[in-house]
């Protein structure tokens, strides 16, 4: 049989999955530049308008004079310099945690922690819709993976009651990616405490936009001090990039000597950390940016369900309608790019199969009247002339 590449990638063409990556050649901001058109961009996760901030680029560009463009070496070798020291310390307070380690991504971050926390002979619980990294990590770590409705609590009671693994570990996303809509913390936590298991918080999507402070979905559900694994990224709301794990002084010790991810690949650099530290203050600080975010959320709620399109049940940045069918997510995707509006389609198999959605996600870099743009290009898709 060998290696029919050729007829997987067929395949996928024609089920409308084909997916290719696009230049761009303007900054990932409020607008971007693709084939020599300028685009209002709805794709971003870039919620706080960070990225492109004056002071976090000048951060970025002092730093890299006196660190230079690469940290050299791994944290463990001679890479771990003074901005990493730093920005370690900024994220354990800012997530009221005694230690916090930094990791290259978050897919990384995501597959050091569960390797490093559960093996053979344990037991991996995980929200159905969570993101890919998560899963892969429970597969990669030899756990026993299960898996549970989204967002229902009392499915996961029931599977935690039921196994008899020594080690029981619960990994949910804080904000579900695709859907925007946020996990029922408590819920969880209360299931999770009666069978002595332990949740993880992947926070990707909450840092920075959630609760008064930013400081993410735990602080916002009033649950930080009961969840014993926090992994956020920070290249979403802090606008730059890397991710981190933050808890006890015994587990971040316990992620130093085990987490391969961490122990085998070189830290980020030194530049990357200076910039995080002053977007972070930002991010804490400047409450404007969530108050703007949170005003253009509800006007774009409010316009497209105006409009009739099936909108998810998120009050976070990201904003899915759904669609159903690939060729109809792709054709509204090409429809709303003719009119000068950047909104990705998202298909299976990153969605269940039937759901795919157009996946809105707002900034604080945006305008009433980029919301407004985009509503009447909606209404223009649905009812052509």
């Amino acid at each position: 049989m060998g290696f029919d590449l050729k007829a997987r990638l067929d395949e996928r063409r024609a089920r409308h999955r084909y997916r290719q990556p696009q230049v761009m050649d303007a900054p990932s901001g409020r607008t971007t530049r693709v084939d020599g058109r300028a685009l209002l961009n709805f794709c971003s996760n870039d919620y706080l308008g960070l990225a492109n901030d004056a002071q976090v680029i000048a951060a970025f560009q002092d730093a890299a004079n006196h660190w230079g463009v690469g940290s050299g070496a791994s944290h463990l070798v001679c890479g771990h310099q003074r901005p990493h020291q730093e920005l370690e310390e900024a994220l354990a307070a800012h997530t009221g945690r005694p230690r916090a380690l930094l990791f290259s991504t978050g897919y990384m971050a995501n597959l050091g922690a569960l390797t490093a926390l559960v093996g053979p002979g344990d037991a991996v619980f995980q929200d159905r819709l969570n993101h890919a990294s998560l899963l892969d990590a429970g597969l990669l770590s030899g756990a026993r993976s299960r898996r549970f409705a989204h967002n229902d609590a009392e499915a996961l009671a029931g599977q935690l009651a039921r196994s008899p693994a020594p080690r029981k570990l619960v990994v949910t996303d804080g904000v579900f990616s695709m859907d925007g809509d946020q996990a029922p913390l408590a819920d969880y936590l209360d299931a999770c405490e009666a069978e002595d298991a332990w949740l993880m918080v992947d926070d990707a999507h909450g840092l920075g936009v959630l609760d008064g402070q930013g400081r993410g979905t735990l602080f916002a559900q009033g649950v930080n001090d009961r969840v014993p694994v926090y992994m956020g990224t920070l290249g979403k709301g802090l606008g730059t990039a890397g991710a981190f794990v933050a808890g006890s002084e015994d587990l971040i010790e316990t992620l130093i000597q085990f987490a391969r991810t961490y122990i085998y690949t070189t830290a980020m650099p030194a530049a990357v950390a200076a910039a995080t530290l002053v977007s972070l203050e930002k991010a804490r600080r400047e409450s404007w940016r969530r108050d703007k975010l949170a005003a253009l959320i509800t006007r774009f709620r409010r316009g497209v369900a105006a409009l009739g399109y099936e909108l998810m049940a998120s009050d976070t940045p990201i904003q899915p309608i759904l669609i159903g069918g690939d060729g109809d997510a792709l054709a509204l995707s090409r429809v709303l790019a003719e009119r000068g509006l950047r909104v990705t389609a998202i298909r299976p198999p990153t969605v269940p199969e039937g759901q795919a959605r157009l996946r809105v996600t707002l900034s604080a870099a945006h305008e009433e009247a980029d919301v407004d743009l985009l509503l009447d290009a909606l209404e223009a898709a649905k009812c052509p002339s």
